[in-house]
C-alpha cells in the first residue's frame, strides 16, 4: 500500500520550535523518517536564533540549512565567516563546529 505524504500548512509562520540552548536558540523537527527508517533517518525543521548569546554547535551528522528570514552570522573553525540572509544555503559536514550569531533574529529550515 502506498504511503501518504505529510502536509504542514504555513509551517514557517505557525510552527514554534522549542528552546534548545541559552536564552535565544530554538530548534524543532517538523518531519522525520525515524519511525520508517530508524537506521538512516532524515529530519527537517526550523532553527530560530534571537539576538543574544552565540550558539556554538558541533555537528554529529551532515546537515543543510536554508535561511528563510532575518540574518545570521555563521563561522567555523577554519576561519570562514559569512553574513547570511534569506535564500542562502549552507551544508555543514559531520564533525564541523559552527558558531551562529545574529544582530536581531534569524530563521532557517534544516534537513539532516
Amino acid at each position: 500500500m502506498p504511503a501518504a505524504f505529510t502536509y504542514h500548512a504555513k509551517a514557517q509562520s505557525t510552527f514554534k520550535p522549542p528552546l534548545i540552548a541559552n536564552e535565544n536558540a530554538y530548534l524543532g523537527d517538523i518531519v522525520s523518517s525515524e519511525q520508517n527508517d530508524p537506521e538512516k533517518p532524515i529530519s527537517g525543521g526550523f532553527y530560530r536564533l534571537e539576538k543574544g548569546t552565540p550558539l556554538v554547535y558541533e555537528y554529529h551528522y551532515d546537515e543543510t540549512k536554508i535561511i528563510v528570514e532575518g540574518e545570521f552570522e555563521i563561522s567555523d573553525e577554519t576561519g570562514q565567516k559569512v553574513t547570511a540572509g534569506p535564500g542562502d544555503v549552507f551544508y555543514f559536514p559531520k564533525g564541523s563546529k559552527i558558531t551562529f550569531t545574529t544582530p536581531s533574529y534569524g530563521l532557517a529550515f534544516y534537513v539532516s
